[in-house]
């Protein structure tokens, strides 16, 4: 298993996101493995026949050696569990022998050549982007950019590499621990589920190299910084240099929102965007119900409400007694909603 292996980490309500990673990243990187981490289980009915995605391998989250996995999915929203597991399978990757392990997220999609990434992992044990790599100046932009990147974290988590070497595998096993215990967004209290921790890294672990390639990770918070342009030669640039990923983060949402605020009037932008959801409505899922993911409700479909997932998480006797919280028992009910 020592050849490079890429990962994503999502629900199958974001099938057609990955769909859309893994027939770019085959395009530029047809020899990367890449597989899906899928914090989720099929609804009756529903096929999922890997011979027929762009993915070569799966990975549930029963096979992530993750202790009490029940209760510890339960204090987990969707987005959080999608971002905790990612730790874990970091590790496990390792651990089964790949020399280096990039992740990605998504709803990210390739556009050229990866093969610096390769490069830099040979010399560096950890690879970090930032969310941004030079200063705005207009207050809007201050406010969204840099203090967006004060609340959420200095490097943006959609990505990540890291080599199979001591203090690589200390990163990781150190990344895991700590999304095991707190991968929440809890913004008052310095968390947003895996991101924060790494401003730590580059201290904690002083191999950590930061890419600074304007091409790489580029999104709707440093397109103030990285306007996009689409050349006579079908070369696509960013900031003058070759878009490598484009992060298509909440692109129906306030990605978008973001996005035409930073535009300044480029039309290259959206035609960027125009092509990302072509894509997607070509990669649609069929036979999966609208908003499903496995872990949302109780045995009896009642659905999981925030403040039960968030009781449990910081109640430990309450984990060891409700092994599995997702069995709706009336005991375990009068705890989460006492008289």
């Amino acid at each position: 298993m020592s050849e490079i292996h890429c990962f994503t980490s999502a629900s199958f309500s974001y099938l057609d996101r990955v769909r859309v990673l893994g027939q770019t990243l085959r395009k530029h990187q047809p020899n990367w493995k890449f597989w899906l981490c899928l914090p989720d289980r099929e609804p009756p009915g529903f096929e999922f026949d890997l011979a027929n995605e762009p993915i070569d391998g799966v990975v549930r989250i029963e096979e992530l050696g993750i202790a009490n996995t029940d209760s510890w999915v339960f204090t987990h929203d969707v987005v959080e569990l999608c971002t905790a597991v990612k730790g874990p399978m970091l590790w496990k990757l390792l651990n089964d022998g790949a020399s280096k392990v990039i992740y990605l997220d998504p709803d990210i999609a390739v556009f050229s050549d990866l093969s610096e990434i390769e490069r830099l992992l040979d010399s560096h044990d950890v690879v970090l982007t930032p969310h941004q790599i030079e200063p705005d100046h207009s207050l809007q932009a201050i406010t969204d950019n840099e203090i967006g990147s004060l609340k959420h974290g200095i490097y943006n988590l959609g990505f990540v590499a890291v080599a199979n070497r001591e203090e690589g595998r200390a990163f990781a096993q150190w990344w895991r621990d700590r999304l095991l215990h707190f991968c929440y967004d809890d913004i008052p209290n310095g968390l947003f589920v895996d991101q924060r921790w790494c401003d730590h890294a580059p201290v904690f672990f002083p191999s950590t190299h930061i890419l600074r390639d304007p091409g790489y990770n580029v999104a709707s918070w440093n397109q103030s910084r990285r306007p996009i342009t689409i050349h006579e030669d079908g070369s696509i640039r960013a900031n003058g240099s070759i878009l490598r990923f484009f992060h298509f983060t909440k692109i129906t949402w306030v990605g978008q929102l973001m996005l035409e605020r930073y535009a300044n009037g480029r039309p290259e932008i959206f035609e960027l965007m125009k092509w990302y959801c072509t894509r997607l409505a070509n990669n649609k899922v069929s036979g999966l119900p609208d908003g499903w993911w496995a872990f949302n409700h109780y045995s009896n479909g009642e659905p999981i409400k925030r403040a039960h997932r968030i009781a449990l998480r910081h109640n430990e006797y309450l984990r060891d007694r409700f092994k599995n919280p997702f069995i709706a028992s009336p005991e375990l009910m009068s705890y989460l909603e006492p008289a």
